[in-house]
């Protein structure tokens, strides 16, 4: 799951799309609608994390995700659409645990439903379903938690990330590091998982090579078909070496590493060990949440530092989040809860209606914003060129910097230091260390 948190960015102008070639392979031509494409509609599959299936391991869960999606949806359609095109959703849930139904629903939405693009939660961590989609099927794919590495095996511009990647991260978090002398004296050891293996290679530990500090050893933990107890001992393997070579800050790389039983692992037997999380901040705060509403005491986020945008409170007040609150309300005749309201549910859970508006927001705008960028005819190539020739583009769930380019299709570029604070009302959450920086490398 991931939830990325836009104020006002200045399009760039575009060359008629009805004049420009198909990419090169393309299977379609600029000249006649894609897949599931009308003059009066146009289909999109849409993903959902069936919450069913993972309750038992989190404590905010969500409810009633279809419905906020399609309040959302009435609103495009009633204000234009894609250029007169109505989007005909095609709901679809699945089980995140492991990537079987992923890929059953990579199929359904390509082979059997023909929808022109799939949006949502599509979570996949080895990146097979992602791949089916936007590279065996040719199918636009907007979502969350894609990697450097999934993005390269798709066709140029067919994989979108309203956010940004973790090797662009690790590199502009290493970047404000050095800004800030934050790892001076500091021995720096890394956690991953085998899902995040070529990023710690390729990203995280030639970044900390660069910046000089003193490494420890990195380990990889063994995360697979949801079991825990193998990468849990490993971890503890792990930790005795980390305290006998004196690592006194942890670099974790990883969805999966970064959540609660791994964090309380180390915290508990290391609960000086600094942390420093490659995963989006919001994931990070809402890790750090979930521990203070079941009471864990102290916080193992306490501290964590990561790069993010605006602090959550930013969001919250900035025009982006009242946008998307103001349709909600519009859509509802209800007013939609900020970031910090506890909403209890059923089994001592909390509910999460804002991540689902927050994401249903974020991913159908920035659809939108991209299709009718593609002029007369919508199909893969149109769109490719569009995503490659946007330019600063308004994600409502981020900063006030964002862009898509050719070669460049993660959209944040909107960046400080921040770190989790546990002490803030009601459940803890980022406080900012740095300025806000258009960061767009």
């Amino acid at each position: 799951m991931a939830i990325a948190l836009v104020l006002t960015v200045v399009a760039t102008s575009l060359v008629a799309v009805s004049s420009v070639a198909a990419a090169p392979g393309s299977s379609q031509s600029s000249h006649r609608n894609g897949v599931g494409v009308t003059a009066h509609t146009v289909k999109v599959g849409i993903a959902l994390v069936d919450f069913t299936c993972i309750e038992q391991y989190v404590n905010q869960i969500r409810v009633g995700q279809n419905k906020i999606y399609e309040d959302f949806i009435r609103y495009i359609n009633s204000h234009g659409g894609i250029d007169g095109r109505k989007i005909v959703p095609d709901f679809q849930s699945f089980c995140p645990i492991q990537n079987a139904q992923a890929l059953a629903l990579c199929t359904k939405f390509t082979e059997d439903d023909h929808d022109f693009a799939v949006i949502g939660n599509f979570v996949d961590f080895s990146g097979d379903s992602q791949t089916c989609v936007a590279k065996d099927h040719r199918t636009v794919l907007v979502t969350f938690m894609l990697t450097q590495a999934m993005i390269n095996q798709a066709p140029p511009g067919l994989e979108v990330l309203p956010g940004a990647t973790p090797e662009r991260t690790d590199a502009v978090l290493m970047s404000l590091m050095k800004k800030q002398h934050t790892l001076q004296g500091k021995t720096v050891a890394v956690l991953g998982e085998l899902t995040s293996k070529n990023v710690v290679d390729r990203s995280v530990l030639p970044g900390l090579r660069r910046l000089g500090v003193k490494l420890g050893s990195t380990a990889i933990l063994d995360i697979t078909n949801g079991d825990t107890s193998t990468p849990q001992t490993q971890l503890q393997s792990f930790i005795q070496r980390w305290k006998s070579e004196g690592v006194n800050a942890l670099f974790v790389s990883g969805e999966e590493v970064d959540a609660q039983q791994f964090i309380q692992a180390v915290r508990t037997q290391m609960p000086k060990v600094m942390l420093i999380s490659d995963d989006t901040s919001t994931d990070v705060a809402g890790f750090g949440q979930q521990e203070s509403q079941v009471g864990i005491k102290p916080n193992p986020y306490q501290g964590a530092i990561t790069a993010g945008g605006p602090t959550p409170q930013e969001y919250d007040n900035g025009a982006n989040w009242k946008f998307c609150a103001s349709v909600y309300r519009k859509e509802t005749g209800k007013v939609a809860p900020n970031g910090v309201s506890v909403i209890r549910g059923p089994d001592g859970k909390t509910l999460d209606p804002y991540g689902s508006i927050d994401d249903a927001c974020q991913l159908l705008f920035e659809f939108q914003e991209i299709a009718k960028r593609t002029g007369k005819y919508l199909n893969d190539a149109t769109w490719a060129h569009a995503v490659d020739t946007y330019g600063p583009i308004r994600d409502y769930g981020a900063g006030q910097w964002n862009s898509l380019h050719t070669g460049k299709y993660d959209d944040d570029d909107t960046w400080r230091l921040e770190e989790f604070d546990s002490s803030i009302k009601p459940n803890g959450n980022l406080k900012a260390l740095t300025p806000l920086e258009d960061i767009r490398g």
